[in-house]
């Protein structure tokens, strides 16, 4: 009887402890549909890794443990999706949004979340605007396209030697937005940017705008745009004769691009930058990152799933540093969070954008994304 009894009260504490645990509830936001899927999907695994870590690690809120959970939704890429999940994670009452990734997709979001109070923390996102709304709730952890675009276009013209160039973009908030950049720091003395033409991200067939660059003659062409796109893009140029450099931003900066391109993508041709990046002392944590990645998930990071997991990582440091989950009340320390990830140090500046942001240089070398350098 007394066993019993014993048991029944062990039982009951238990049942308390776990009643008195609070459920904090992320959301994440994504393409995992449509041609950028392998992108999302890469996305949605770093922020699984991260809540299963915290959660792991009995993370206490405030002296309460709590339960991180993820409320993912798929924005397909598209705006209008993307303004229409917002407004579905806003209504679920998630306690902070990681998300989205494509420039396109996290503006229009960014105002549903603002106007909820509701802090949002993009892993990918790199147009200048979305920072620059005044939103006090949008945060990023990449450099923008400021200085991804402007530094593709200097070492375009100083170290690649462009200079007849020709530049393409997909239409998008972010193809547009990093080509305009792009051809912003490619101005330099001889340099000409001798056509520019555009298409859009969903595009196959790039017969006509390839024919009109071919008969100007670049010795580079620059695409701002996503793998999706690019791939078959630098294929097409390959089978049209157009032997120029092939140039782009973190949308076609991925391990995806070879199987797009084929055997387009040869050794040197593809010069690329993702918008963030870790120095050499730093790498061993990337490294790490990335291993535990492939054990889990039986392949490569694709991208940003390393940016996802210290966003997340980060959301969750301002919740501790503030005694709360809740968003009026940690997101003041958000905006002064020190968080040393795996992939630096974040911290934020006035405009919610990562200060010292890095670029990492890429080429591509027997199919496989070579590392060139980090730039500050």
């Amino acid at each position: 009887m007394q066993t019993k009894f014993i048991a029944v009260v062990i039982a009951a504490a238990f049942a308390g402890t776990v009643g008195a645990q609070e459920i904090v509830k992320i959301g994440h936001v994504g393409p995992v549909s449509g041609a950028q899927a392998h992108l999302g999907k890469d996305n949605e695994n770093g922020a699984n890794m991260a809540v299963a870590d915290l959660n792991a690690k009995g993370i206490k809120i405030g002296g309460k443990p709590v339960k991180f959970v993820l409320v993912l939704e798929d924005d397909g890429a598209d705006p209008k999706q993307g303004t229409t999940v917002a407004q579905k994670l806003v209504d679920a009452k998630v306690h902070g949004v990681i998300g989205h990734l494509n420039s396109g997709t996290t503006v229009p979001a960014s105002r549903i979340y603002y106007n909820a109070g509701i802090p949002q923390i993009s892993p990918a996102s790199t147009i200048p605007t979305y920072t620059k709304q005044k939103f006090n709730t949008a945060f990023r952890i990449v450099a923008n396209d400021n200085k991804l675009g402007g530094t593709l276009g200097k070492y375009a013209v100083t170290k690649l030697g462009a200079k007849k160039i020709a530049v393409i973009d997909d239409r998008t908030a972010y193809g547009q937005g990093v080509a305009s950049e792009f051809i912003k720091g490619a101005k330099a003395p001889g340099v000409q940017i001798v056509d520019k033409q555009f298409t859009n991200d969903k595009a196959t067939d790039f017969n006509a705008i390839l024919t009109s660059i071919k008969a100007k003659n670049p010795d580079l062409v620059f695409f701002g745009g996503m793998d999706a796109v690019g791939g078959p893009l630098l294929r097409q140029m390959k089978a049209l004769g157009i032997n120029a450099k092939f140039m782009g931003g973190d949308g076609v900066c991925t391990d995806a691009l070879p199987r797009l391109a084929g055997t387009a993508a040869a050794d040197g041709v593809v010069t690329c930058a993702e918008a963030g990046g870790v120095p050499p002392e730093l790498q061993k944590n990337m490294d790490d990152f990335r291993a535990r990645y492939k054990k889990q998930y039986n392949q490569e990071v694709q991208l940003y799933a390393p940016y996802v997991y210290d966003s997340v990582m980060t959301m969750a440091q301002a919740m501790q540093d503030a005694g709360s989950s809740d968003p009026k009340k940690y997101l003041p320390f958000l905006a002064k969070v020190k968080y040393q990830g795996v992939t630096g140090l974040i911290t934020f500046d006035e405009f919610g954008d990562i200060r010292d942001g890095a670029l990492t240089l890429f080429t591509y070398t027997g199919g496989k994304k070579t590392r060139m350098e980090v730039i500050k």
